[in-house]
């Protein structure tokens, strides 16, 4: 498997760009032309290109429409003298990743690459589960994400949805805590049965029973289980209807709300949904699903997201998680990207925004391994651990055993 797929017919400048990544721990396959690169230019290139403009014969625009054409997702970015900006505008508008001026600085050229990588593994990794989905997996089709954290996501939901107990599903606003419930009932041995939704602010005591008794044999879902008042949740029942429960609050403090007993019920079977921003890579995936869904509510044909957007959607908060960015699909497909009079962040908000997204980035690819990550960035170890700090960012939330 290889890393980085890199075309340049100048062989010193080659061997240079090459020990820039090597010394990065990517994998290089040299190219000296568009001609001994193409046999390597497929849907399943599981690397990224990166490929001068100026070349002998084929150049890197032809390289360019040739990859696009066989992956629009393939990232591909381009190199070319310094200054050169009318060629730099032509390479973004048909589809290049990125655009860089050679002689590359080593840093900027080794983020780019890996930005371009964790958009492109993001890429391979949902076209697996769609794959996946054509298999029956609930799972795979409802819960969109490539993410390690989705990844397990996926995996508690599969193993919780085997049991027979109530379960808790907690995560931010947003987050789509009624969408897991509903993963949870389908793949559950009471998908044969009903899946009754309610929200405990407006239950009262008729209401309660009368949706136990439509949910019997199936599922019931509560929404913001810790607003329904203890005379109610001394209510349910622990036979009839299976508890599917949701709170936006964090598990730990669930307690100050819940009555002893049914806080007991909720500690063997838990769910809990990370926030957008603690998985950037899923952004692009989720987007591309949202989008696809809009234009089909619409009736319009599906626009392209290009990598810029692509990396301008991952660089951001998301403070309304996957409902946000179901909105934020709509406005674009409808040619709405940016709100009238929506105020734009400035220059050091923007900057905090990319240093946040690019901890988060490497966090993940070394499954929270803050010794690693920090090695990784050039950072000495206090510097890295004031930023994680800077942005709440811990470690461990990020490790394969804590997406759940």
């Amino acid at each position: 498997m290889i890393d980085v797929l890199l075309v340049e017919d100048d062989i010193h400048v080659r061997e240079a760009l090459s020990q820039t990544l090597e010394l990065a721990d990517l994998r290089v396959v040299q190219a000296g032309s568009y001609l001994a690169a193409q046999p390597r230019l497929d849907r399943d290139l599981q690397g990224v290109v990166v490929s001068d403009i100026r070349m002998p014969g084929r150049d890197g625009f032809h390289l360019l429409a040739v990859a696009r054409r066989m992956d629009p997702d393939l990232p591909v970015i381009l190199l070319t003298g310094e200054g050169d900006v009318p060629t730099a505008l032509r390479g973004m508008a048909e589809g290049a990743f990125a655009f860089l001026e050679k002689p590359c600085d080593p840093d900027e050229l080794v983020s780019t690459v890996r930005r371009a990588l964790d958009l492109r593994r993001a890429t391979l990794t949902a076209r697996k589960a769609r794959s996946a989905l054509e298999g029956g997996d609930v799972a795979a089709r409802m819960l969109a994400g490539a993410s390690p954290q989705s990844i397990a996501l996926r995996e508690t939901v599969r193993t919780v949805a085997r049991g027979t107990d109530a379960v808790l599903i907690h995560g931010e606003p947003g987050t789509g805590t009624s969408k897991v419930a509903e993963v949870i009932h389908l793949m559950s041995q009471r998908a044969g049965g009903p899946f009754v939704k309610r929200t405990a602010p407006a239950l009262d005591a008729v209401s309660l029973a009368e949706a136990l008794a439509l949910a019997d044999g199936g599922s019931l879902f509560i929404d913001h289980i810790d607003a329904l008042p203890a005379a109610l949740q001394h209510q349910l029942p622990e036979t009839g209807a299976r508890l599917l429960l949701a709170t936006n609050q964090k598990a730990a403090t669930l307690s100050r709300t819940v009555i002893p007993d049914l806080s007991f019920r909720l500690e063997a079977l838990r769910v809990h949904i990370p926030p957008l921003r603690d998985r950037p890579t899923d952004i692009p995936v989720l987007f591309q699903h949202y989008l696809a869904q809009a234009c089909e509510q619409a009736d319009l044909p599906v626009p392209e997201v290009p990598p810029d957007v692509q990396a301008r959607l991952m660089a951001r908060d998301w403070p309304g998680n996957a409902r946000g960015l179901m909105n934020h699909a709509m406005r674009y497909a409808m040619g709405l990207e940016d709100e009238p009079g929506t105020p734009r962040a400035g220059l050091a908000d923007r900057m905090r925004a990319v240093e946040k997204s690019i901890l988060i980035e490497t966090l993940i690819r070394h499954e929270g391994q803050a010794s690693a990550a920090a090695r990784d960035l050039d950072l000495p170890r206090k510097t890295f651990y004031d930023k994680l700090a800077r942005h709440a960012l811990r470690p461990e939330d990020f490790r394969p055993d804590q997406g759940v």
